[in-house]
């Protein structure tokens, strides 16, 4: 799938052509993060970063005492890349990929949600705790957590 910044100065390709996962988060930290009413995340394999010097990186920590490196572009500001140092997936900004199919998405922190959320869609209240991938500490798919700020 093609990913880009708001400016274009940064693009990449992800390296599957679906997401192993994709979340709306309506948590706090999301919608700060994202100035919106939810933040989303596609979940896809590590994959090498763009080019470093197109790169700015927030660095703050989880929940569960990681930290995680948010990059997102120095010329127009698009967060583009959530990620924990020694973990085998990344997190790519929704909005920034093209052609992602939305209805598979799973939605979480809905007791804090600011829109309503569709019908038939698999909603938790908080994190899930079941999944294999927890977006507020960006866990791994083989580092289940509780959670989500992404």
């Amino acid at each position: 799938m093609n990913a880009s910044c708001d400016c274009g100065a940064v693009s990449f390709k992800t390296p599957t052509p679906k997401p192993l996962a994709l979340y709306i988060c309506y948590c706090h930290t999301c919608q700060k993060q994202a100035g919106s009413a939810f933040g989303t995340s596609a979940i896809f394999p590590r994959f090498p970063l763009p080019d470093a010097e197109l790169l700015s990186c927030y660095k703050r920590p989880t929940s569960s005492g990681q930290t995680l490196y948010c990059y997102f572009c120095k010329q127009c500001g698009t967060r583009l890349i959530h990620a924990i140092p020694g973990k085998n997936v990344l997190s790519v900004k929704g909005g920034c990929i093209e052609g992602l199919d939305w209805t598979t998405a799973i939605h979480i922190w809905t007791k804090s949600a600011m829109v309503p959320i569709p019908e038939g869609s698999e909603t938790y209240s908080e994190g899930p705790s079941h999944t294999e991938y927890s977006s507020d500490s960006q866990e791994s798919f083989d580092q289940p957590t509780d959670g989500l700020a992404g």
